[in-house]
């Protein structure tokens, strides 16, 4: 009875609140990958510790969702791939699957979104393509049966395979192939309010082509940069220049208003012997010049009132990825817990105090304005249940 008028509550303030599942700046993705890393609740500590509120999963473990359970820290969930065909084909389906792994953790563990599948479009696998559209849509509607559509954001992420060239940045344009399947769904994102969701790497572009790329435009440091002829803008990193290229793909095909997001960047801290400047020094400056990037709210160069987001990839070194070694070595921590380097975060070793103080929930986004809302809004509900 008590857990239903609590969720009840917070639907209900919801309706009066403008939410989204990313607040702030810098949020990282938890891959979980590997056989070695700490348990779900040791990461929970290891975030509090380094006051990363916005984390990202790739499916719906519960015993993640249980430890994130009453910690304040934003979550966004995903569907995966391999689920894709289920969701599109049956309402119910996507019904049952909202009902288990997003309504059944509310309000105590703060899901903010819902990631239909991952790289999708311009992937390996095309029977996917055709059915990305009806699995967001199942999903929303879902969501939206469940009353839970004002407080969970659908998304999808992309890598740049959709886009046909990013440099210069004025020159980007979605694919011809997948053109068919990407402008139905940008459509469907619009109409809910959704983002352009984008997975950039430099360092992919870098080692792709070290011999023509400055290493120092890749990696934030000084550099003379490059210019864009038609927008007559100057670019001194390679992240911005690729998110205004995703933005000049979204304004081609007719989406002027739609924010993208990154939801994967990172460096890789150690490769195979062809994958050049993979290496801890690398890592530690991209990561760390990144973070200062990030904290400064500022935009790109194109789109300079749009403040970029960026998720980072990712917490953890995972040892059982596939591929080249670079797959295993994206981690900002080691598998102990312990830093891989230092770009000013503590390592689950620090010690962490498991009782918040006045600060940290301010910090997580608490203010005292907000807090006399949410008890305003108590007592209403109170009156009308009452």
């Amino acid at each position: 009875m008590i857990r239903r008028f609590f969720l009840l509550f917070f639907l209900f303030f919801t309706q009066f609140a403008s939410l989204q599942a990313f607040t702030g700046t810098y949020g990282i993705n938890y891959g979980r990958i590997a056989d070695n890393i700490p348990s779900p609740d040791e990461v929970v500590t290891l975030l509090r510790a380094a006051k990363i509120r916005n984390i990202r999963i790739y499916d719906a473990d519960h015993s993640v969702l249980k430890a994130f359970s009453g910690t304040g820290l934003d979550i966004v969930i995903g569907v995966t791939n391999g689920q894709l065909q289920d969701m599109s084909s049956s309402a119910d389906h996507a019904l049952n699957w909202v009902k288990q792994n997003v309504q059944a953790f509310l309000p105590e563990t703060r899901i903010r979104g819902i990631a239909v599948g991952n790289e999708v479009l311009g992937g390996s696998n095309n029977a996917l393509w055709g059915v990305l559209l009806d699995a967001a849509k199942n999903i929303y509607n879902a969501t939206k049966k469940l009353h839970l559509d004002k407080l969970i954001q659908i998304s999808t992420a992309h890598s740049f395979a959709v886009f046909q060239t990013s440099y210069p940045p004025s020159s980007c344009k979605f694919n011809d192939n997948i053109k068919q399947y990407m402008k139905p769904l940008l459509e469907f994102f619009q109409q809910i309010g959704s983002p352009f969701c984008v997975n950039a790497y430099p360092f992919l572009v870098y080692i792709g082509d070290p011999e023509n790329i400055d290493i120092n435009y890749a990696l934030f440091q000084p550099t003379k940069g490059i210019d864009d002829p038609v927008y007559k803008l100057h670019y001194d990193n390679m992240l911005d220049a690729q998110i205004d290229a995703a933005y000049t793909a979204l304004e081609d095909a007719g989406f002027h208003k739609m924010e993208v997001i990154v939801t994967e960047t990172g460096w890789a801290s150690a490769g195979d012997q062809n994958e050049v400047g993979a290496n801890v020094t690398n890592a530690r400056t991209y990561n760390y010049n990144l973070r200062k990037r990030l904290a400064k709210k500022k935009g790109t160069p194109h789109r300079p009132k749009d403040v970029l987001k960026a998720y980072i990839f990712a917490i953890f070194n995972e040892d059982s990825k596939p591929g080249p070694t670079s797959e295993r070595n994206y981690g900002l921590f080691k598998a102990d817990g312990s830093i891989s380097y230092n770009v000013g975060f503590h390592g689950l070793n620090a010690g962490y105090s498991s009782h918040l103080s006045l600060k940290d929930i301010n910090t997580q986004g608490l203010s005292r304005s907000y807090a006399i809302t949410i008890i305003l809004c108590l007592s209403t509900l109170i009156l009308m249940i009452f």
